[in-house]
């Protein structure tokens, strides 16, 4: 699919982009988009760098999950229902941050639902200091201690009992707070939904087929 980018230099130039991809048969869309470098391209003209967010079904077969990706732009019509996957049976992200930040929980084998409750709990808590901020949490992995020790628990069976880490950004220009938490209240949120699914929390991080903290901080007329 070919697509149009137009650059302040007063230049547009076209890029072709896949509208579906498959993490399993091409492992290295996986990592450009945790690095950042999925969607990079730069202007013919004057060499800028444009990271554009196009739609995009995601497929990941090993993992059992299929998102519908929307760009960020399109998050007002989602919540007002004029922007929908065809199949709402699938999983829907907003946002190519969001997409990374996912991927990487799957990557770790982690249950989204408990992930994104705990960034809640993490956001509640920061908003008690910093009520005046504007923040966003991330999912960033895992601190196993080492790198050698990462890689083996990664070929293996997950985070373990290796603390979860979570970046905050917002609280300082230009700074990112870093959330170390222990897997075992991961494992506590965990046994809470799986035996609860329908408590409040949980049922307010979902709206319809899209699941995010960022559910609980939409404005009224959103909701």
């Amino acid at each position: 699919m070919q697509k149009k980018i137009s650059c302040p230099c007063d230049n547009s130039f076209t890029v072709e982009i896949p509208e579906e991809i498959n993490l399993d048969s091409n492992p290295s869309y996986l990592d450009e988009i945790l690095n950042g470098t999925f969607f990079s391209f730069s202007c013919p003209g004057c060499t800028k760098k444009h990271k554009p967010e196009f739609p995009l079904k995601v497929l990941w077969p090993s993992k059992k999950v299929w998102f519908n990706v929307f760009p960020e732009l399109d998050r007002g019509e989602f919540y007002r229902q004029k922007k929908e996957a065809s199949d709402n049976q699938k999983e829907t992200i907003i946002g190519y941050p969001e997409l990374a930040d996912r991927l990487l929980i799957y990557r770790d084998g982690l249950e989204p639902a408990a992930v994104e409750a705990i960034k809640y709990y993490l956001l509640l808590k920061a908003e008690e200091q910093y009520p005046e901020d504007e923040m966003e949490i991330w999912y960033s992995g895992y601190d196993p201690g080492s790198p050698a020790g990462r890689a083996k628990v990664i070929s293996t069976e997950g985070p373990q009992v290796y603390p979860l880490v979570f970046h905050i950004h917002g609280i300082k220009q230009d700074e990112v707070a870093v959330m170390k938490i222990p897997f075992d209240l991961y494992k506590k949120t965990l046994q809470d939904y799986k035996s609860h699914p329908k408590n409040e929390i949980f049922t307010a991080l979902r709206v319809r087929s899209y699941l995010s903290v960022k559910n609980t901080m939409r404005p009224e007329e959103l909701k």
